[in-house]
């Protein structure tokens, strides 16, 4: 058989704006990863253009993707992706390297509540707190953009709940714009805006006008 092509989105347009936290939903196979991919600079369109801030990422080149994954963007996933032989700070730490303005590593991990587990290691913690350091790296390197894949997908719902909570306090806290990507419709109820996709193709975009506390959301 020869290759058969998929078009994983198309006729997308969409806006992420400065300060929101915006939701992305729909089942698998959606395209959800791939807008996340693309935002990331991870993937190119095949047609289309991506800008961000004024800079045409489409038509960037390898190096420049780099720069701008390295400066711009802060990445949280579903199965928090720690180093296993280094502490939590240490982990921070990593991320801190390469930024030319990093965020301090001590005042980040107080942020996130894990100031007296600095020096565990990632099987020394439990999940909630192994995403937390996740979620401490991507925004120790002090990115504007946070890209989030699932970040509770791997949570209880308690501590699933205590995780949408902290994203919104580093969203007020440090201006920071997040985008959440999930099957869960329930978690939709917090974003301030939420799109929603099917088949590649945007279907619905909702307005949140007064976002429900995490605390309020139940799946």
């Amino acid at each position: 058989m020869g290759d058969v092509d998929v078009n994983a989105l198309s006729e997308i347009t969409l806006e992420v704006r400065r300060g929101e936290l915006l939701a992305v939903v729909g089942p698998s196979g959606s395209g959800k990863s791939t807008i996340l991919n693309l935002i990331g600079g991870l993937d190119q369109p095949t047609s289309g253009t991506i800008w961000y801030d004024g800079w045409e990422l489409s038509a960037c080149g390898r190096a420049e993707l780099t720069a701008y994954r390295r400066d711009e963007v802060g990445f949280i996933f579903q199965f928090y992706n720690l180093v296993p032989n280094l502490t939590a700070r240490e982990n921070i730490l990593v991320s801190t390297e390469i930024s030319s303005h990093p965020l301090d590593v001590d005042e980040v991990l107080q942020l996130v509540g894990l100031s007296d587990r600095v020096h565990h290691f990632p099987s020394q913690l439990s999940g909630g707190e192994q995403q937390r350091v996740a979620i401490a790296r991507a925004i120790a390197k002090n990115p504007q953009l946070l890209l989030c894949d699932e970040p509770t997908g791997s949570l209880d719902f308690r501590t699933g709940q205590r995780v949408l909570q902290l994203l919104i306090d580093l969203k007020q806290k440090l201006n920071k714009t997040i985008v959440v990507i999930t099957h869960n419709s329930a978690l939709a109820q917090i974003a301030d805006r939420v799109v929603y996709l099917r088949s590649g193709k945007i279907f619905s975009v909702h307005l949140n006008q007064h976002p429900a506390a995490p605390e309020d959301v139940s799946w």
